[in-house]
């Protein structure tokens, strides 16, 4: 059957159809939906893991137990999970292994621009790169098959515009693929010293096989071109703007396997043109290759190694107009993001921003939290960094930065790799205060459960962390919870927190506005004839008020009736 399908559901479709039957990952964009679409069939197992090392090691294990398995996670989820990988690149696997990760060139939702294909490098590991929905379902299957050939780990390298963009795809029946037996083997599954430096060996035997599979595989296909002034060598969404910009004219190599790459391939196609463009997103890891193997290619240096490319960048750096219109001539307005209105963050950031504390953020919809005007934020690195170097900030400054300084972390985040970092606070005797923003889902990847919600992935019943018997466990004695709709409860408890001579949290919590679980009290008014125009109630930057004429004007459509602008109105403007 042919269908529309996004790329992350084509991943989906292909690991039912390939006979995956455990899938572990944790949400990130642009990876998220290839998990919450593979959970919809009922022949897999699918579950949210606290972090993505887990998801990996959860995955490997299923595969040591025969089953073929899955994890997915984005770019820098990638990070998390790279001790696993490098290891489990050692052993190979049972039953077939595919690791997704989703690259995000141009940072639409992430805090770097890494390019995962230095992964597949380092770790020695295949990685095969679709570029659009179809190739991404026939690349799942082959990543088994490759997989379970030459007992390794196998990559599928996606990107936000395949993952997010339609394309037509034929669909097949499931591959039911027998649960191959487990059999002990400590040489090749128990890596201390003594085994690992037999399996590099065959590691290294392993990337010459790929390297010939390369050489002869589909996957690396070249697309005929009259005109031989001129070849290009792309894969991914790269390969989609060469065609798009110059159709047929020119000859074009493109790469679904992206590691290891072929030589004698690239050899015979530069040997066939008179010059050779390579165009890649980000880092020129096709252009180092061809270089290193004697090919002469420009690429880097015609579009440089920031952001993401599109047909109009491809068509103006190689000097031709683009024919099909792709030009935008309207100049569109900027649209900040803004936290949503009755998001329960709101409250704690203007607190915070009203005490003139430092805070050190986080990884999640919280981040917004550093936008005018509550301008909260100092710092944002990774996920659980904010703790660990709440910690560290107030060590370094010998006290003097103690009472002044937070940090803030979501729910999720706080499962994720939080955790650690408070136990560290305890150990140390830190005294620094954490502060817990438990808004009861997963936010910023779109509402996914967590080990705080008491629902796994497909919203069945489960243990429920509870977050203040947690703290209370690795050492925090203590402990507060405030509701951040209540600004005189969030003060005081922030400022005795921050005052206290030990570490302690706060757990600020009250559920997203945007669950469909939650009752909302109905839009606030706003009274012109109160209304002094002081603009006390725009601190929050909350999208439901604005000024008209001078005055508080509510938008009753986006108003949730949180109140928290009331409570800023000393002159009862606001209110039902």
């Amino acid at each position: 059957m042919k269908c529309l399908m996004l790329g992350n559901e084509a991943f989906a479709r292909g690991l039912y159809e390939a006979g995956c039957g455990f899938v572990s990952s944790y949400p990130g964009t642009p990876s998220t939906e290839i998990t919450e679409c593979a959970a919809k069939y009922k022949e897999i197992y699918a579950e949210w893991a606290p972090n993505e090392k887990v998801a990996m090691e959860s995955a490997f294990g299923a595969s040591l137990a025969g089953k073929r398995s899955f994890c997915g996670m984005k770019h820098v989820g990638l990070n998390v999970a790279a001790d696993p990988l490098f290891t489990i690149a050692y052993t190979g696997v049972n039953g077939g292994m595919v690791i997704a990760v989703a690259d995000d060139a141009g940072m639409h939702s992430s805090q770097n621009e890494q390019d995962s294909r230095h992964y597949a490098i380092a770790a020695k590991l295949p990685m095969l790169e679709p570029s659009d929905s179809a190739e991404t379902l026939k690349f799942v299957k082959m990543a088994y098959d490759i997989s379970e050939k030459y007992d390794t780990p196998v990559i599928v390298k996606m990107c936000t515009r395949i993952a997010h963009s339609q394309s037509i795809v034929e669909t097949s029946d499931r591959a039911e693929i027998p649960q191959k037996p487990y059999e002990k083997n400590g040489a090749k599954y128990i890596m201390m010293p003594g085994n690992a430096k037999k399996r590099h060996p065959i590691v290294e035997e392993r990337t010459l096989a790929l390297t010939e599979l390369a050489e002869t595989d589909a996957l690396n296909k070249v697309d005929c071109g009259e005109d031989k002034s001129m070849g290009i060598i792309a894969s991914s969404t790269c390969y989609q703007y060469a065609k798009e910009v110059f159709g047929d004219k020119y000859p074009v190599l493109k790469l679904g396997m992206i590691n290891p790459m072929p030589v004698k391939k690239i050899i015979d196609f530069a040997d066939s043109v008179e010059k050779v463009i390579v165009i890649e997103e980000l880092d020129g890891i096709i252009e180092a290759h061809c270089n290193s193997i004697g090919v002469k290619v420009e690429g880097k240096k015609i579009f440089g190694c920031i952001d993401e490319l599109s047909q109009n960048i491809v068509a103006e750096k190689l000097g031709c107009e683009c024919e099909k219109g792709y030009t935008l001539e309207d100049n569109i307005p900027m649209r900040p993001p803004v936290m949503c209105a009755g998001c329960p963050h709101r409250g704690l950031f203007y607190t915070l921003k009203k005490n003139k504390l430092t805070v050190l953020g986080d990884i999640g919809c919280y981040t917004l939290g550093a936008v005018a005007p509550l301008a909260a934020i100092d710092s944002t690195i990774c996920m659980g960094a904010s703790v660990s170097g709440l910690h560290g900030f107030n060590k370094a400054n010998d006290g003097e930065s103690d009472g002044k300084t937070v940090a803030v972390i979501g729910d999720s985040t706080f499962m994720h790799s939080g955790v650690t970092g408070l136990i560290n606070i305890a150990y140390n005797e830190s005294n620094s205060t954490v502060i817990i923003l438990d808004n009861s889902i997963t936010g910023m990847t779109g509402h996914q459960q967590n080990p705080t919600t008491g629902f796994n992935l497909k919203g069945d019943p489960c243990a429920k962390i509870d977050l203040e018997a947690l703290c209370h466990a690795v050492g925090i004695k203590r402990v507060k919870v405030v509701d951040p709709y209540n600004l005189e409860e969030c003060d005081r408890v922030i400022k005795e927190e921050v005052a206290a001579k030990e570490p302690s949290v706060v757990i600020s919590r009250r559920p997203c506005a945007l669950l469909k679980y939650v009752k909302h009290k109905g839009a606030i008014m706003a009274d012109p004839n109160k209304c002094i125009g002081c603009k006390s109630c725009m601190k929050i930057g909350c999208p439901a008020i604005s000024i008209t004429d001078k005055k508080a004007k509510i938008d009753s459509t986006l108003c949730t009736g949180c109140g928290v602008c009331a409570q800023l109105c000393k002159f009862g403007a606001l209110g039902k």
